[in-house]
């Protein structure tokens, strides 16, 4: 037998150094990399603007979207996170009179602007038209998307008033209302339990152009 043979025990007390001595190279080498710990409040940023009426000054996370700023900071829960990813519009919110995907941008982008929410529309006494609309027509079922379908609603009639064109217009000098263009401009808010014949009726009636 070779002097360089290496028995079996030799080999277990080979594997064993190493397995505790790889890791403590590595947390040591972790812990010289590590760069100085953050203090409470520090790296934050202080962000002010409107919501409902009402002005706000938080400290936040500059990673925070508008989505968390109103759910978990300022406790305005109906606005929903459902996919997080821009693509069920149960997030929808008003800003400066448009509205946006809130779980795609952050709160600090919004500086100084305007938010409005579900709650700043109307309260349970005295209700916003679309939301008694939504009421009136069934226009829910299970309720998860409906603050977003409501807050698109109110900002898509807006566009429509302005002359702002979709991909359903056919003469861009002149928004015509019609089932189209409601579908169209309303594609980005879903319902899983699929009320959109109830959600156009409802949108329908707050613009004045019922079916008869």
């Amino acid at each position: 037998m070779s002097s360089d043979h290496l028995s079996r025990r030799g080999l277990l007390q080979a594997t064993g150094a190493t397995a505790v001595i790889v890791p403590a190279i590595a947390q040591a080498q972790g812990k010289r990399e590590e760069g100085p710990q953050l203090k409470k409040g520090e790296g934050m940023n202080a962000v002010e603007f409107t919501v409902n009426g009402r002005e706000v000054h938080l400290q936040l996370d500059p990673r925070t979207t508008l989505l968390d700023a109103l759910r978990e900071h300022l406790h305005l829960t109906g606005t929903k996170k459902g996919c997080d990813h821009g693509q069920c519009g149960a997030c929808t919110v008003i800003v400066e009179g448009r509205r946006i995907n809130s779980c795609l941008t952050l709160a600090v982008m919004h500086e100084g602007e305007s938010v409005t929410t579900i709650e700043g529309l109307g309260t349970p006494e005295r209700l916003h038209p679309m939301q008694r609309a939504f009421i009136t027509h069934d226009g829910y079922q299970c309720g998860y998307c409906t603050p977003g379908q409501i807050c698109s609603a109110v900002a898509m009639l807006e566009e429509i008033a302005a002359g702002v064109p979709s991909h359903a217009t056919h003469d861009l000098r002149q928004v015509a209302f019609s089932d189209a263009e409601l579908r169209e401009r309303m594609s980005g808010n879903i319902c899983r339990c699929a009320a959109y014949p109830n959600i156009i009726a409802a949108i329908r009636e707050v613009a004045g152009e019922d079916e008869a």
